[in-house]
């Protein structure tokens, strides 16, 4: 099968009109899932965008929210890929911040401007919209093509693992491919191959029945501020170390190949202490990517006891509590830290109630895969320019589901701009990002084809 670049672009161009009007019908359709509002009739919508673009599409029900499910085979290869998105989004809460109601899609400034236009509806459709520009120009594709579509990745995607172990044939692939999240803020393209997990915890505390006075029974009442703070201050260290026996004892040492990728990241302290809101960022590039992608961190994400308003309340508080989020590095098991802090509690602080919020694996695909450099090289024509190649996200998403369920290895390139305002009001994506994020995924699917 012969594809080259420009009927592809000219196809594109031909048909933004109606493209743009496509991603409008899915952005017009709320689909709220935390709240339950249009979520069915967002996912009958999709299969029918999916249907009229030449995609066999279904919808699957599972115990909450349903999987959006298409396919389109090739007869020109056996490889199949395995594309990953979701439907459903956020709350549109504060709609008074809003410039336009944001379940009515808006052009202004180069932008489309609604709930979902960058996470992920925009990003979604670009998929989709990819595969039948590809179909209508040459019939059928370079490779097979699965999709599936997730209707609670906003909501914990708590019923996905469950669909994947259920419908594993269905899901058999080569490579999974998700586009998510924004471009660099230098709008460079970024390749990611896996991400962080976590363990979120609650640590409490608890001291006398109810609040004392810290003259009257100070010295003689117990604190429970003070029994969480030395405990923590037994689980890490100033530096960030953590001081739990055997909680670094699983982490993937990164390979020479992998830290030399490390050295060629761009990276700016000043802009980056910026972004962040700090004065300065005393760290060279390689320590924050290895920080950010390849390290756990033991994060105190709320503390709260006794008072904190204004003025003065002098008490000893009867309660205390802490939120922990512990991101994981690749090979670090949620359940097995889980029992590491357990067993450290008991130990240091045996009355303190310990309680898991919830766990995700962490994920990683080697960049030594064929697969990968391919679509790293796709990345590279369809933008013409050098992708920012991250080894993990910082953050955590349930990529390990394909890794580790399925076992099949998985990228993320994000399609949208940097300022989407995703989870927020007036979340958006440029117009430029999303016939750009079509024409990188036709290259993906056309360099992909060129395995046998």
């Amino acid at each position: 099968m012969t594809v080259k670049r420009e009927p592809i672009e000219q196809q594109i161009s031909k048909k933004q009109d109606e493209y743009i009007e496509m991603l409008f019908q899915l952005l017009r359709q709320p689909s709220i899932s935390s709240e339950d509002i249009g979520v069915r009739e967002c996912a009958t919508l999709l299969k029918e965008l999916m249907c009229q673009s030449g995609i066999n599409a279904q919808v699957i029900d599972t115990e909450g929210h349903p999987i959006v499910f298409g396919e389109v085979y090739s007869s020109n290869s056996d490889f199949t890929l395995l594309i990953y998105g979701h439907y459903d989004v956020q709350p549109a809460e504060p709609v008074d911040e809003w410039l336009s109601p944001p379940f009515e899609p808006e052009i202004r400034e180069g932008k489309i401007f609604a709930r979902g236009a960058g996470d992920n509806k925009g990003q979604l459709m670009a998929q989709v919209l990819a595969v039948k520009t590809m179909l209508d120009l040459y019939g059928e594709l370079p490779v097979n093509v699965k999709m599936v579509f997730d209707g609670e990745e906003e909501n914990t995607s708590k019923n996905f693992e469950p669909f994947v172990l259920k419908y594993r044939e269905l899901l058999k692939a080569d490579l999974v491919y998700t586009s998510d999240g924004p471009l660099d803020s230098s709008g460079a393209p970024i390749v990611m191959l896996g991400c962080r997990g976590m363990l979120y915890l609650e640590l409490t505390a608890e001291g006398a029945e109810r609040d004392n006075h810290s003259g009257n029974k100070g010295g003689i009442v117990p604190n429970p501020a003070w029994k969480l703070i030395h405990l923590l201050h037994s689980m890490c260290a100033p530096d960030g170390m953590v001081k739990i026996s055997g909680f670094y004892d699983q982490v993937r040492q990164p390979t020479a190949k992998e830290l030399k990728q490390i050295t060629k990241l761009p990276y700016d302290s000043v802009e980056t202490a910026r972004a962040f809101g700090l004065k300065t960022l005393a760290m060279d590039g390689s320590t924050y990517y290895r920080k950010l992608s390849l390290e756990p961190t033991f994060n105190i994400s709320g503390l709260t006891s006794g008072y904190g308003g204004e003025g003065v309340k002098t008490i000893i508080p009867s309660k205390a509590k802490v939120k922990l989020d512990i991101r994981l590095a690749a090979d670090q098991n949620p359940d097995d830290i889980y029992t590491l802090v357990k067993q450290h509690v008991e130990m240091h602080a045996p009355d303190v109630r310990i309680r898991c919020l919830g766990k995700v694996k962490p994920s990683r695909t080697s960049l030594s895969l064929d697969t990968v450099q391919r679509v790293i090289a796709s990345v590279k024509t369809a933008y013409n320019q050098e992708p920012i190649v991250m080894l993990a996200s910082g953050a955590t998403f349930p990529d390990y589901v394909f890794t580790q369920t399925l076992g099949i290895p998985s990228v993320l390139v994000p399609y949208a701009n940097a300022d989407e305002n995703n989870h927020a009001p007036n979340e958006n994506m440029d117009v430029v990002c999303f016939f750009q994020g079509i024409k990188t995924t036709c290259q993906v699917l056309v360099d992909l084809g060129k395995i046998r």
